[in-house]
């Protein structure tokens, strides 16, 4: 499989009323950044901070709170960033696809942004396993404020929330978020009214919307003050899930939501809590939970716990869709894909599923508590906005060919505010914070690696290979024999001879009537027009070439190919009489042929040997389909 750049398919168009996307918007993008009120301000003013709880520090850090989530949410990425949608598509993939397209010729910036982008694309991962660690956890450690009784159940009720969670992946994102979705309107309409009933009781603290709280406050405490920022940054998580998700909802759903309740119910909480702990010191331990009236504390508590559900769904349904993505684009190998509805986006990848919930359980036995997973938390997200800056600079320079001024004015201020964030949740990192880092080095040496083995491991077929041209003139002198039906040969190269062709020649001295040789092109765009599905081209002496053309966010599938080969060429395939042949190869790491260091020759060997069979990925009948085995060194 390859990727090359196809011309761009129009722009997708989203379908439904704006106000039903909208209210889908409000229950699929904003969950994780409608539950930060939960742990935000109170992590700001943790000991380890050492920021008195005075007047002035609540103002200053409740306006960098404010001028943050306008800055970063508002303008960064409802303004500026939803610009950069590949074909209506968003998310980091998405946009290091589209910065891919103008490098072509310039071999050392292409690498660069490959090598930037996929390790965003890593940090994400880390992200996805932390999100419904933190989220649940601190929804359910209301629980304790009611009673120090319910300390000891905290742990459990948690991991009896995420098993449950995980285990209705299978039924589908769309069963989930439909039975969940209705929760996140009630949800910010009641943090909403409760931060509204304490800002009443003191409307002073409405000063802080002068970002001269901030500055004054940042000057005051210079160096606690560049430690809080990892603590504000809290506030903004999940952010990047308004262009993540762009391509579901559209930009217009996404800003409407934003503007009419989200910020504005996230705004009055913040300011409502301020004004609690103003009034009320020892409420900082948690003051999401203790300005909630006693009557109202527990439906709240199961209120948040269902709002951190949908948060945690979100993250697990886009590392679903990015594990989808990343196999297309050729940085993971196959994995079994399960779709559960008929929407393309509607994915289950029960690989992915299961690790993340091992890895979301360890979390929370190792952290223990919603405080402790803040360390972790900042870090992976915060890495993931750096980057989309950068990959957005290249964008903007050299797509939307802004002057080099514009670029470095608009972005690279964004880039440097995103960048101070980032140093401050860097601090720590002893304390938690190299999890995310451990887990997205990881999985970035996985994927380049796979990425990397595959082009070496095309490289030997292409060296070891026949062209394609020469051997079909050649079968004019020495016609074999020809059986009846169609043989499909896949083949990840178009002008070379597959070479389970050869292994087949060679041991059965044999051809079928009809030759199809068919390689699967996966294009840098989201999707492929159905007209432009496929490419055939008839060649010599019954033998025929077949591209097959796929968006990354398309899975291919031998049924819907032969269907269109029919519809447009007249091509008909009798499933009954026509073999699939495959190569298979084996990898065999050695340190005699330069390629990769010896460990990630293995590596690639393990992931090559656990890769889903072409036949289960491709949807091809296995009562139909003949595998003939390759050795390649690498």
């Amino acid at each position: 499989m390859s990727a090359i750049t196809a011309p761009a398919p129009a722009s997708s168009q989203h379908h439904g009323s704006t106000a039903a996307l909208v209210l889908g918007a409000i229950g699929v993008v904003f969950g994780d950044i409608g539950t930060s009120p939960l742990y935000a301000l109170k992590e700001a003013f943790s000991p380890e901070h050492g920021i008195p709880l005075t007047p002035d520090n609540v103002m200053g850090i409740l306006s960098l709170i404010v001028w943050s989530m306008v800055w970063v949410i508002t303008i960064k990425y409802l303004v500026v960033m939803m610009r950069a949608d590949n074909n209506g598509e968003g998310g980091i993939l998405a946009l290091l696809a589209l910065a891919l397209r103008e490098t072509q010729g310039r071999p050392r910036l292409k690498w660069t942004v490959i090598g930037i982008g996929i390790f965003g694309a890593a940090m994400f991962y880390g992200d996805s396993m932390i999100t419904p660690a933190i989220s649940v956890l601190s929804a359910v450690e209301g629980l304790e404020v009611a009673t120090p009784l319910f300390a000891q159940f905290v742990i459990p009720i948690t991991l009896g929330v995420l098993t449950g969670l995980f285990f209705l992946q299978r039924q589908g994102t769309a069963r989930v978020g439909n039975f969940f979705g209705p929760v996140t309107v009630i949800w910010f309409l009641a943090i909403g009214t409760m931060g509204a009933m304490q800002l009443f009781k003191n409307p002073a603290v409405l000063h802080a919307l002068k970002p001269a709280y901030a500055v004054d406050f940042m000057f005051a405490n210079p160096m606690p003050g560049f430690l809080v920022l990892g603590a504000v940054f809290l506030a903004l998580t999940g952010g990047e899930a308004l262009y993540a998700d762009m391509g579901h909802f559209g930009p217009r759903p996404i800003r409407i939501a934003w503007l009419s309740l989200v910020f504005p119910a996230l705004l009055l909480n913040y300011f409502g809590q301020s004004a609690y702990v103003l009034a009320n010191p020892d409420a900082i331990k948690n003051p999401f939970y203790k300005m909630v009236p006693d009557w109202g504390l527990y439906p709240m508590v199961g209120l948040a716990t269902c709002a951190t559900v949908i948060a945690s769904q979100a993250v697990i349904s886009g590392a679903f869709s990015m594990t989808r993505q990343a196999i297309q684009l050729g940085y993971v190998p196959r994995l079994k894909l399960l779709h559960t509805s008929d929407s393309i986006g509607q994915i289950f990848v029960p690989f992915v599923n299961w690790s993340l919930f091992v890895a979301v359980c360890f979390l929370v036995l190792g952290f223990q508590s919603s405080s402790n997973l803040a360390n972790a938390y900042g870090i992976a997200v915060a890495a993931t906005m750096v980057i989309e800056c950068c990959l957005a600079m290249v964008v903007a320079r050299l797509i939307w060919k802004w002057k080099m001024w514009m670029v470095v004015l608009v972005i690279g201020s964004m880039a440097v505010v995103d960048a101070f964030f980032l140093a401050s949740n860097a601090v720590k990192f002893t304390a938690g914070g190299w999890v995310p880092v451990l887990i997205g080095t990881a999985i970035f040496a996985m994927l380049m690696t796979w990425k990397r083995g595959r082009a070496l491991m095309f490289r030997r077929l292409t060296e070891q290979g026949i062209p394609l041209k020469p051997f079909l003139e050649g079968l004019d002198s020495h016609p074999p024999v020809k059986v009846q039906g169609t043989a499909i040969f896949m083949s990840s190269t178009v002008d070379t001879v597959p070479h389970a062709l050869l292994h087949n020649l060679k041991h059965n001295k044999i051809l079928h009537e009809q030759t199809v040789f068919l390689t699967i092109v996966t294009h840098d765009v989201p999707r492929v027009p159905r007209e432009d599905r496929v490419q055939l081209e008839r060649l010599l002496n019954g033998f025929y070439r077949l591209e097959a053309w796929y968006g990354f966010t398309e899975q291919p599938d031998i049924d819907e190919i032969l269907a269109a080969s029919r519809v447009r060429y007249g091509m008909h395939f009798d499933v009954m009489d026509t073999s699939f042949f495959l190569s298979r190869e084996t990898v065999i790491p050695t340190s005699e042929i330069m390629g990769m260091a010896l460990w990630r020759d293995h590596l690639f060997a393990w992931m090559s040997r656990n890769a889903t069979r072409a036949t289960d990925f491709f949807n091809i009948p296995p009562n139909r389909v003949v595998e003939l085995g390759t050795h390649i060194e690498i």
